[in-house]
């Protein structure tokens, strides 16, 4: 059947966009961080002679800056550091000059691909943003710091790529200072003071725990070999983190301190683990598996168990008071929290388990624990950033309010449709006010327009390293963008183009408007109609397939999108682009609609995952395209095909048709229905 047509045509385009995304992400590559040229590490640290740079890679992969053998800092890249990504999923890398006294002297951004600062903001006006960074003090309280007022704040319209940049620079240059002895993540990684055994147990450096064997034997009272009791050890435990010079370079000597010290990356830290007694912590099955089952580090729920490229082994302490260990072994363990490392600066437990085989076949174990608390002596004040997305989500409390607000009411009207569409005035006014809200609330308030590119950006970050705190730093997109991921589920593409579409909404009042007025509308033919849709689908195709060859060259062709003019910036650009949005709504004036119908990416875009809609809200009678074609004439976007059927794929879930079938002053199918009922008797 030739109405069988659409159909298919978007079951194949489905078919043929996802493998084409998914060839283009399998041939993208990431960026390597570009190395600073002599004269940009001469501007970086402002210096009128020549800077000499040496690469290094521990304890962070950077550049070693000297002049005339005087040592000025250390240059990184915040995408080689922190793998900095900005919005469009690609990296964003600033060179950042640190000082040794944990200053910035310089900072520069060398690669770029956003949305926002290819089109829109000039290149001086990022240059003059990074450059204010020049001269900032990391070693201070990072809240302090967060709240700068001499401090670039992001940019208005470029809020997340800013936000971003000085993000990056901010952390890669607190890891940079840190790597010339500064900070360390609240640990003092500097200071040193000759210290004996005696003075570093008085200190509280080393947790201990003694486990005899009267103890074991009582514990351990099922095994199939029992333990004689006595007051030897069973297991006799000291241990302890040795990141301060103070502890692990008396405990281990100068040289071998700083062998295994500067191997650390700046989220870890090393624990020395030393033991006596019958039971061994290490045990031997580590170097089959690869793992050290016996031994884990615990702080609540938070449990690492190391494996052996985690471990260093040592043979002999350089301290003359130590104990004689018959084990003592070294072990990095991760202090990101993200990954579920351990907090240095709180207590946590080195667990230690004995097994052995019990008479009744199982196994008997015996846990040892240890707790490890660093003295107050070796933490520093508190230097932890506040992530940049929460920062964001707090300043923008009374905005996350209302689109709260709106969501709620709109997840009403779409669960209580049935008793909305049966009050066509009650209808329209809601729609009308919604409509009116998601315009100058939501669209010129809050600035909360989605676009193509979010979708471009988040295709490409699957790619560069996935990170929700990229996406989470713009509050109102990403409450919108979850509220339109799942209403696809529900609904389909409806729930935003329909509902939460600012430009969408733009086009439908100046269409009310215009009608009202009586401009007189055009009625596209079916057959025209149904070809044009290609456009918007080509446009979404192209763009992405674009945007793994050259960012900028997509984002240019993502001005297709009027989005940006009509919303974003209020009409304030260069006349072509206000030109351009003045000719789409024009159009609309005369076909409802008319840029959603054929032109928007997005909604192109919107409505391949739609075909995952779980439900199906919408009813229609059989009566609908036969006898009645009505709701066809009446539909927004023309969704609803001869045959009286609703293509979701075009449906913006405006409830147009609901109200026309339930209507019974309007519907020919009730109209019919009540002049056949049968004449109620008079009741006297």
């Amino acid at each position: 059947m030739p109405s069988d047509i659409p159909e298919a045509r978007h079951r194949l385009l489905g078919w043929l966009v996802l493998p084409l995304v998914w060839v283009c992400l399998a041939a993208s590559t990431l960026a390597a961080p570009l190395p600073p040229d002599p004269a940009t590490a001469q501007a970086l640290f402002a210096e009128d002679g020549p800077v000499a740079l040496e690469r290094v890679e521990t304890p962070v992969p950077g550049w070693r800056a000297t002049q005339a053998g005087q040592p000025l800092g250390l240059v990184g890249s915040t995408w080689e550091i922190g793998t900095t990504t900005g919005y469009s999923g690609k990296p964003l890398d600033v060179l950042v000059a640190v000082t040794p006294e944990g200053v910035i002297a310089g900072a520069k951004l060398v690669q770029q691909t956003e949305p926002v600062l290819s089109l829109g903001i000039s290149e001086a006006d990022i240059a003059a943003y990074v450059e204010a960074f020049r001269g900032t003090d990391l070693m201070r309280d990072y809240a302090a710091l967060g709240a700068d007022p001499d401090l670039p704040d992001v940019i208005s319209r470029a809020t997340v790529s800013t936000g971003v940049i000085r993000d990056g620079i901010l952390r890669s240059g607190r890891v940079l200072a840190q790597a010339q002895g500064l900070g360390g993540g609240g640990i003092d990684r500097v200071g040193y003071q000759p210290a004996t055994w005696g003075e570093l147990l008085a200190q509280g450096a080393f947790g201990h725990s003694t486990i005899t064997m009267a103890d074991a034997a009582r514990a351990l009272a099922d095994a199939k070999v029992p333990i004689q009791p006595s007051e030897a050890p069973f297991l006799d435990i000291y241990a302890g983190l040795i990141d301060p010079p103070t502890i692990g370079r008396n405990l281990l000597g100068a040289q071998l301190f700083t062998t295994v010290t500067g191997a650390l990356q700046p989220d870890e830290a090393l624990v020395a683990v030393m033991s006596r007694g019958v039971q061994s912590p290490r045990g031997t099955e580590w170097r089959r598996s690869g793992q050290f089952e016996r031994i884990g580090f615990q702080q609540d729920t938070s449990l690492i168990r190391p494996a052996t490229d985690d471990f260093t082994m040592v043979e002999k302490l350089a301290l003359p008071d130590v104990p004689e260990f018959k084990e003592i072994s070294l072990f990095r363990i991760s202090t990101d929290p993200a990954t579920g490392g351990i907090d240095p600066q709180r207590p946590f437990d080195l667990i230690v388990t004995a097994t052995r085989a019990a008479t009744n076949g199982g196994e008997a174990s015996l846990p040892v624990r240890t707790t490890i608390s660093l003295p107050e002596t070796y933490i520093l004040a508190d230097t932890a950033p506040v992530p940049l997305w929460q920062e964001f989500w707090m300043r923008k409390i009374p905005g996350i309010v209302i689109v709260g607000l709106m969501l709620f009411v709109l997840a009403l009207i779409l669960f209580g449709q049935e008793a909305l569409v049966r009050r066509p005035k009650l209808w329209f006014r809601v729609r009308l006010g919604f409509l009116l809200t998601t315009l100058l609330v939501l669209g010129w308030g809050l600035n909360g327009q989605l676009s193509v590119v979010q979708v471009v950006a988040f295709l490409n970050s699957l790619l560069s390293g996935f990170r929700w705190e990229t996406f989470l730093i713009e509050p109102i997109i990403f409450l919108i963008w979850s509220t339109v991921a799942l209403g696809l589920l529900f609904w389909g593409r409806g729930v935003f183009c329909g509902w939460l579409c600012p430009f969408g909404a733009l086009q439908e009042l100046m269409n009310i408007a215009a009608q009202r007025l009586g401009v007189r509308q055009i009625a596209v033919p079916q057959a025209l109609h149904e070809r044009l849709w290609v456009i918007k689908y080509t446009l979404f195709v192209a763009i992405v397939a674009l945007s793994f060859y050259s960012m900028e060259q997509a984002l240019i062709l993502a001005e297709v999108e009027p989005f940006k003019t009509a919303i974003s910036m209020r009409f304030m650009r260069a006349w072509p682009f206000v030109l351009f949005v003045v000719a789409v709504l024009g159009a609309g004036l005369f076909i409802e609609r008319f840029y959603c119908r054929y032109l928007c990416p997005l909604g192109a875009g919107l409505a391949i995952p739609a075909k995952l809609k779980i439900f199906d809200w919408l009813k229609r009678r059989p009566q609908c395209g036969r006898e009645c074609r009505l709701c066809e004439t009446k539909c927004t976007v023309g969704a609803i095909d001869p045959l009286g059927r609703i293509n979701p794929n075009e449906c913006v879930l405006c409830l147009r048709c609901q109200v026309v079938m339930n209507d019974p002053q309007t519907c020919p199918v009730l109209k019919r229905r009540a002049r056949s009922a049968p004449a109620q008797p008079e009741v006297t």
